[in-house]
């Protein structure tokens, strides 16, 4: 397994340590296994592993910090996170708890492009002056409630027609 194929287990781990970092200055073992609600022995298990492979620089009872490596791919995990929270969050109405839940498993799995996606959705809900998007029972998807239909754009949206 090279640094950059990581277990869904070692990706929660890094994305941990990036956002505890970046909230209380600082990523200690104890706060990352209250965080992640897994016992010290398994977060330093973890941890080992993370800094064999050059992500982290850890020492037993200090603190842990990214490499520039484990950085760039807790950045990346974190950017996927923060996008899924939002799109569920924000684009569908998920509750946040739920939201929380899904979007932590799926930032594992989601490609790119897919990902990407969803974002472009989300920033068209945000930039259409008459968006108020709404979910149809009939699975017909989103529609514009300007237009009153799915169908081809509002003569008030600003979005390009190739969205």
């Amino acid at each position: 397994m090279s640094t950059t194929e990581l277990s869904a287990s070692l990706e929660d781990y890094l994305e941990t340590i990036f956002f505890l970092s970046r909230e209380e200055g600082r990523a200690r073992p104890k706060e990352i296994a209250e965080r992640m609600k897994v016992r010290a022995a398994s977060v330093t298990g973890a941890l080992k592993v993370l800094a064999e492979k050059g992500l982290i620089n850890y020492a037993p009872y200090s603190s842990v910090t990214l490499t520039d490596e484990g950085c760039k791919i807790a950045g990346k995990i974190a950017v996927k996170h923060e996008a899924l929270l939002h799109f569920f969050t924000q684009v569908l109405g998920v509750e946040a708890v739920e939201a929380e839940e899904f979007a932590c498993s799926m930032e594992h799995t989601i490609s790119d492009h897919i990902l990407q996606r969803f974002v472009r959705f989300a920033e068209y809900t945000e930039k259409c002056p008459s968006f108020n998007a709404s979910w149809l029972e009939s699975a017909e998807g989103y529609f514009c409630k300007a237009q009153g239909k799915a169908g081809p754009r509002c003569g008030k949206c600003r979005l390009s027609e190739s969205f």
